[in-house]
């Protein structure tokens, strides 16, 4: 079984930030590829970043190259997003996930969802 629970969204004004956490089961770390998604409202749920099972792979959003950062703590089984430079269009719901192959891009093609956590931004 995999469970992912995500954890630290909240409020923040433009140029904030936040981290948010997600903590995995044991097997999600140990086979397992895992990112982000985030969907805003009435929009579909977009690809923000992922980690590789190994920490040697990371892959990034246009929209959030260079201001966020995804990393993984394989001994606590935590996957972190630490969000810098925030703006008002990085609101909406993340999502993290767990895929077993690295390079997920797409929802349709993840294994596991967590249940999201809000983030909104003010300007």
């Amino acid at each position: 079984q995999v469970e992912l629970v995500e954890s630290g969204g909240g409020l923040a004004k433009a140029g904030d930030s936040l981290r948010l956490s997600c903590a995995a089961s044991e097997r999600a770390f140990n086979w397992y590829a895992m990112g982000w998604f985030r969907q805003a409202p009435g929009k579909e749920r977009e690809f923000v970043a992922s980690i590789s099972r190994n920490l040697a792979n990371v892959d990034y959003g246009d929209s959030v190259q260079g201001r966020f950062t995804i990393s993984r703590d394989n001994t606590k089984m935590t996957l972190y997003l630490q969000m810098d430079s925030l703006k008002p269009e990085d609101t909406g719901v993340y999502y993290c996930f767990a895929d077993r192959v690295y390079g997920t891009r797409r929802q349709g093609d993840v294994d596991y969802w967590g249940k999201g956590t809000l983030v909104t931004v003010s300007s």
